[in-house]
């Protein structure tokens, strides 16, 4: 009898929601995921990013060896190569001409091992993050407010809660395990009210109760606005500000200097104020509110500010620390906060301890034992690339993450990468953006085979633990640092050899002459043993003597992290963009997540279902733009601001207000032909923060008028010749390339056979015994051919000049069919079914594989009126729920006629 798999309980590598995940291995690079039902973060539920990791796990791409240049070199040769490459820079020009740029895919002992390294031995603050480029707006804000960078409440209490607002958040795509709890919990109380607040009606404003399309920019006016209705409505808990709050009577008196009136705040934020009132009205008589925030608010020059503007409402009312209420930030990262904890941005030391705090730097240059303690905050992630441009920075370790993609300005990124002399990469992927940049590049482990621990947004430590073997010769990141300590001269200070030695370190430093003056404090957690660490269950810091079982909330009896124990209410004042629009670039430029990818797509684009909802670049457009630029939904648009251009399909929708377009950050070179977004973004940056502007880049918009369009399937990956357009998506048995250019081709069906002859594998004649269909218009610029191998679809090129091409979807399907019969042979070339009902359309639900046509159909024949009648007959939104938002929308279209 064979035993049955061991399960493992692990932590979601995907966003700051930290849901719990079971694996159960099935082969040495395979396993069944689901989630964990005990996990108080999502108690079982993963959305579509989340349910598809098992489509993840393979080795096609991954990083399995070091490599010096292109040459494969063992771990030795490696590591003294990188020791030796920063040693020399720190002995000619001194350690503040290196840097590390890390990531919030880290885990926290890795973290911890890279901000010990940097700031307590080689003496410079030069360590960041690309937590930067997400959550430092939030961290500067709680900082400012609360005197420590802390989240004051829980996840209960969004289901507690009889108001929640959600600010700069599309939550249903961005967070969506949080969202269906928020749905769940409205179901169960219909009295229960979502506010969204964001310029764009994303799939979140679609299923909440007030939707405030702003301007973008104004969040501030908005939130003085509301500040001042509630002094004026008399809502203010005077007793909770004198007690425990400092700087109200400025941060009132700018309110309502700056936001005097219902009709001056809906006149400046550009919101009906009818709408206005209410949301004033709703949060002045609902003591329970939540106001929870994310990459809108964040990701501004003003973030800090406008995070600051939401503190207040909160600190000025006592609504903060108790059951139901409270504000709350929805981070960006699987382990953002774990790496704020460390101190893995460069403004801080570890465990929360500043470098303005004197007796705190020495702290922990006690407890780290580092004479050479840096003793100034370091280089942010923008400046920090800029120094490098400018070569001030000569050596750049670059951990988890991809700058040549995911930055501002990214041009002048990878300008600066080409240009510096000491480039050293550590990642699990072996093709990037960044890789042709790096000197040395050094295999990490992935998701599945690391082991650690991951900070999520409530402040919930969980276990992420190991269910695969290492493959190849990748290491974890805390072993290839503290080798390279070793080899830097700092031996004693790195002994580590597994990631619960690092773990108690951090607990012990978290608590080390911490006498209450720092909320961060898992002193609790230094006796662990290993078993005691591979045991350890999600829990919430503090974890210490005074809470031994972790704390859900903060500050319901004050007690703030300053010395005083007093909150801070910032007085605030808005700011005018620094880089607004003009005549050469009128529109304003948002980029953000879509619902079923991450970050680069290193690991989504891997699954293939994952691919199929948003599958290319795409710029969303209101109606009134489109028609005056003479664009039709679906067509190719080129963007262009003052760093840079990109390419991308046209998406005419009245969700976008006018003078704003919205493109999603995923694609790189990897998988899109420019239509990298970060090419187009300012340079712009917080100065609070240092966290760039991502949602406010001055941009036109112009037709792309190309010579032909076309796509191309096949069953195996290829390499068409460069075109102006190129997108590459994987999809379940096939890929897709969709394609287009300026320049005719003078012969296609030549291109075609040079294209595909490799992969039909042809014999001494050409083509073998496989067939070749193939229609030649060539007066109308038409071309299209299909290769069958054995009575089976090997490969199909659709190419047209003027006319519009058929939706590839159908075609796609047939690589799962086996020997095509004479009437799907007979339909190739058109690339259409022979009825309309064969087609699914794009995918809306990824559980259970659901095209858009296939949902049209159900609801019109079936007369379904509401998303829980369509998931009765077709299962759409039973499972996650990521595509209720669009059920809905559906519905909507259909009830007007649509």
């Amino acid at each position: 009898m064979n035993d049955a798999a061991p399960t493992i309980r692990t932590t979601c590598p995907y966003c700051g929601v930290g849901c719990g995940v079971i694996a159960t291995p099935s082969g040495p690079f395979s396993a069944t995921l689901q989630g964990d039902p005990h996990h108080p973060a999502n108690y079982g539920q993963l959305c579509s990013k989340g349910s598809a990791l098992g489509d993840t796990l393979g080795l096609e791409t991954r990083l399995l060896y070091p490599m010096i240049g292109t040459r494969r070199v063992s771990w030795d040769e490696a590591l003294d190569a990188v020791a030796r490459g920063f040693r020399a820079i720190i002995d000619a020009h001194g350690p503040d001409a290196v840097a590390f740029y890390v990531s919030g895919q880290l885990l926290t002992e890795d973290y911890y091992v890279a901000n010990k390294l940097m700031k307590g031995f080689i003496g410079s603050g030069n360590i960041d993050t690309n937590s930067r480029l997400c959550m430092s707006s939030t961290v500067a804000g709680q900082q400012r407010a609360f005197g420590e960078d802390l989240v004051p409440g829980c996840y209960e209490d969004l289901e507690l809660a009889e108001l929640v607002v959600l600010v700069g958040s599309n939550t249903a795509w961005c967070h969506p395990v949080l969202f269906q709890r928020l749905l769940k919990a409205r179901r169960g109380d219909p009295a229960r009210r979502l506010v969204a607040i964001d310029p764009r009606r994303t799939a979140t404003a679609q299923l909440c109760d007030l939707h405030l399309a702003i301007r973008p920019g104004t969040d501030v006016v908005l939130f003085n606005g509301l500040l001042d209705y509630l002094r004026r409505h008399d809502r203010l808990d005077f007793a909770f500000l004198e007690q425990h709050t400092q700087g109200y009577a400025e941060a009132l008196r700018l309110a309502r200097a700056t936001a005097p009136s219902l009709p001056a705040v809906a006149e400046t934020c550009g919101v009906p104020e009818q709408d206005l009132a209410t949301f004033y009205h709703w949060f002045a008589v609902t003591e329970k509110t939540v106001t929870a925030w994310s990459q809108g608010v964040n990701q501004s020059a003003s973030g800090t500010d406008k995070v600051n503007a939401i503190l207040n409402v909160h600190l000025a009312t006592g609504r903060l620390g108790r059951p139901g209420m409270g504000p709350l930030s929805l981070t960006g990262q699987p382990n953002a906060m774990g790496g704020r904890e460390v101190g893995g941005l460069a403004n801080q030391l570890a465990a929360h301890i500043g470098f303005d705090d004197p007796a705190g730097r020495a702290l922990v240059r006690e407890f780290w034992q580092a004479p050479r303690l840096a003793e100034r905050p370091g280089l942010k992630a923008v400046e920090l690339f800029q120094a490098i441009g400018e070569g001030r920075v000569k050596a750049v370790w670059i951990m988890g993450t991809n700058p040549a993609v995911s930055l501002p300005d990214t041009n002048a990124v990878r300008r600066a990468l080409a240009a510096c002399p000491w480039v050293v990469v550590s990642d699990c992927e072996a093709h990037t953006d960044l890789g042709p940049y790096a000197h040395v590049r050094l295999p990490a482990l992935a998701w599945g085979e690391k082991d650690g621990t991951v900070t999520n947004s409530e402040r919930r430590i969980s276990r992420q633990r190991p269910f695969l073997a290492a493959p190849g010769e990748a290491r974890p990141d805390w072993w290839i640092i503290t080798q390279v300590a070793r080899r830097l001269g700092f031996r004693e200070g790195f002994p580590y050899e597994s990631p619960q030695q690092i773990f108690v370190e951090h607990a012990r430093l978290s608590g080390f002459r911490n006498r209450g003056q720092r909320w961060f404090d898992i002193s609790a957690l230094a006796d662990l043993d290993q078993a005691g660490y591979d045991a350890l269950q999600p829990v919430q810091w503090p974890v210490n003597a005074a809470h031994p079982a972790g704390t859900a909330r903060l500050f319901a009896a004050g007690g703030f992290a300053f010395p005083d124990r007093r909150a801070r209410l910032v007085g605030l004042e808005p700011r005018p963009a620094a880089d607004g629009p003009d005549a050469a670039y009128p529109w304003v430029l948002n980029t953000g997540r879509i619902r079923d990818q991450w970050h680069t797509m290193t690991r989504t684009g891997k699954a293939p279902r994952l691919t199929q909802h948003r599958p290319e670049p795409y710029a969303e457009l209101h109606p009134t733009d489109a028609a005056r630029l003479g664009l039709a939904d679906g067509a190719l648009v080129r963007l262009v601001s003052r760093h840079g251009e990109a390419l991308a399909r046209a998406r005419v929708t009245a969700d976008q207000q006018p003078g704003a377009v919205f493109m999603p950050m995923h694609w790189t070179d990897q998988f899109a032909r420019r239509g990298l977004v970060n090419a187009l973004v300012h340079p712009v940056t917080d100065p609070c923060s240092g966290e760039p502007d991502f949602k406010y880049t001055p941009v036109r918009v112009e037709p792309y008028r190309p010579a032909w369009q076309g796509f191309l399937l096949t069953r195996e990956p290829l390499d068409p010749p460069d075109c102006d357009y190129r997108v590459v998506v994987r999809g379940q048995d096939h890929w897709l390339y969709r394609l287009a250019g300026t320049r005719a081709m003078a012969n296609w069906a030549a291109y075609a056979r040079a294209l595909l002859t490799p992969a039909a594998r042809s014999g001494a004649q050409g083509w073998g015994g496989d067939e070749w269909l193939e229609l030649v218009d060539a007066p109308q610029g038409r071309y299209r051919c299909a290769l069958l191998r054995d009575g089976r679809l090997a490969a199909c090129l659709l190419v047209e000049a003027a006319r519009p091409l058929p939706a590839p979807d159908w075609l796609a399907g047939l690589f799962a069919e086996g020997r095509l019969d004479d009437s799907l042979r007979r339909r190739l070339l058109s690339g259409r079914p022979a009825s309309p009902r064969e087609a699914p359309g794009d995918l809306v639900c990824y559980c259970h594989g659901i095209g858009l046509n296939t949902l049209k159909r159900a609801i019109r024949d079936q007369d379904l009126r509401t998303p829980e009648a369509i998931g009765a007959v077709l299962g759409a939104g039973t499972q996650c729920g990521s595509c209720l938002p669009e059920l809905k929308a559906l519905l909507e279209a259909f009830s007007q006629g649509g």
